[in-house]
């Protein structure tokens, strides 16, 4: 069972994603790398247990020097999603998101802009709150699709979602991400009005899953770095 978040009912209440992080990531641990900085690490997540099946499928690697959070599905577990939120403090503040991350299996025929496909080796959400409201960017490494495609999009008073594939296919290695996250909220929920308020960032989080295509999935996640 695919959680509410990933799935089609993110227009009722208590589906929010940013809601369910926000009640169940709890306190972080994440610590300053340099002046500025906010880097997360593989610990510093948590359950989602709203958005989450009772099977945790995710687990804490190292290599070389690099720790980082392994999710590994397989076929007929529920869906579970990690989690990270900001500090309150440093909600306001914070200014861009740098990651890397790593498809190890992609799901057979996984696209996260087909209805009933929408499996993704890798995904990470980033979400604000203004209000009510919840406005969360999906990014995705599919198995199929179109590098930079926008889709899926949700909006009612009380979500706003976008779908990006960010990442399609092989070579499975590690990619570096960078975002704006300003210039992201404008783009995708202002119109791209460069003067547009930003609310309060919330947080992160993580998702491996390929309960939709009934595949093994599996991905790595690292270096998680916020910049004020």
């Amino acid at each position: 069972m695919k959680s509410p978040c990933s799935a089609c009912c993110v227009g009722v209440l208590t589906c929010s994603f940013g809601l369910a992080m926000l009640v169940s990531s709890g306190e972080s641990s994440a610590s300053a790398v340099q002046p500025g900085t906010i880097a997360v690490a593989p610990k510093d997540f948590r359950v989602v247990e709203r958005e989450s099946g009772p099977v945790n499928y995710y687990r804490i690697m190292t290599e070389g020097q690099t720790s980082f959070v392994r999710g590994e599905y397989h076929p007929g577990l529920a869906t579970v999603v990690l989690g990270f939120q900001i500090p309150d403090s440093d909600a306001a503040k914070v200014r861009s998101l740098t990651w890397r991350w790593r498809a190890i299996t992609l799901p057979q025929g996984g696209d996260g802009c087909t209805s009933g496909k929408r499996d993704s080796a890798a995904t990470v959400y980033l979400t604000w709150k203004r209000a009510l409201r919840w406005y969360t960017i999906k990014y995705v490494w599919t198995t199929v699709g179109t590098k930079g495609a926008l889709c899926d999009k949700k909006r009612n008073p009380l979500v706003a979602q976008d779908t990006v594939v960010q990442e399609v296919g092989a070579p499975l290695e590690w990619r570096s991400e960078s975002i704006d996250l300003p210039g992201e909220f404008r783009r995708h929920f202002a119109g791209g009005d460069a003067n547009a308020d930003v609310p309060d960032f919330k947080g992160i989080a993580i998702m491996t899953d390929g309960d939709d295509t009934k595949s093994e999935s599996a991905a790595d996640y690292a270096d998680f770095v916020f910049s004020r």
